[in-house]
């Protein structure tokens, strides 16, 4: 039996506005378990950006229980939320959110400070991981001297750098022409079948068909939750 990664119980998430609270979330259930490829999906407004950052430890909830990788969110102090963070998640983001003035094998072995790696030991794990995505040959590369797909390799790459059991991809392909979104919705597939659990917010049907499992998201809810064709064909 695979073992559960995320589990959020009825979790509820208010906004206060000048009209009052406005509920972002409203009694969300979900499991998802080591090894799974979950699309988020709904249109904007419909909770899942809120709760991708939720998922991250970016926010938390008003109410309900978040359980990730055994530990419950909320009984944990700043410092251990940050190392729950940092050692359990990867993040990828829409923007890239490389620095600019940093070469790609910097950017990548960035979050490897906040861990205490050795220098020599940053640089080996970060060209490991630049090698991973294809991306070696450019390591001393600036992110301005790449392509957005080529900068969203890179992101993934340090995404990974800490060996995470989780990735959380939040629009990554939402600044790619079409076929660069291909490119890293394959390289997605790749980590995936390595064994790493993907939790991918999209709108669009066609980045979401990679996954193996679509949640649709309407007005703060869940209103559906299955498998998608690809996943079927692909079992």
């Amino acid at each position: 039996m695979n073992q559960v990664v995320i589990q959020v119980e009825n979790l509820n998430k208010s906004y206060p506005t000048s009209a009052g609270l406005f509920p972002a979330l409203k009694d969300v259930k979900l499991t998802i378990n080591s090894g799974e490829f979950v699309a988020i999906m709904g249109q904007s407004g419909s909770g899942k950006s809120t709760f991708m950052n939720i998922l991250g430890c970016l926010d938390s909830a008003t109410e309900g229980r978040y359980v990730l990788d055994g530990r419950s969110v909320a009984e944990l102090n700043k410092d251990e939320l940050a190392l729950l963070r940092n050692r359990t998640i990867g993040f990828v983001f829409q923007g890239f959110n490389l620095l600019q003035r940093m070469s790609l094998l910097e950017n990548v072995a960035l979050p490897l400070i906040y861990c205490g790696v050795a220098h020599h030991k940053r640089q080996q794990r970060a060209l490991e991981m630049l090698t991973k995505v294809g991306l070696e040959s450019k390591a001393n590369s600036l992110p301005n001297q790449i392509s957005g797909g080529q900068q969203q390799r890179v992101a993934i790459a340090r995404a990974l750098v800490n060996q995470p059991r989780l990735i959380l991809a939040d629009e990554p392909t939402g600044n790619l022409d079409s076929h660069t979104s291909e490119e890293v919705m394959q390289l997605f597939e790749s980590l995936n079948r390595d064994g790493i659990t993907i939790v991918l917010v999209t709108h669009e049907p066609d980045i979401a068909r990679y996954a193996k499992r679509q949640v649709r998201f309407l007005d703060g809810c869940i209103v559906s939750d299955q498998a998608t064709q690809h996943a079927e064909v692909n079992t």
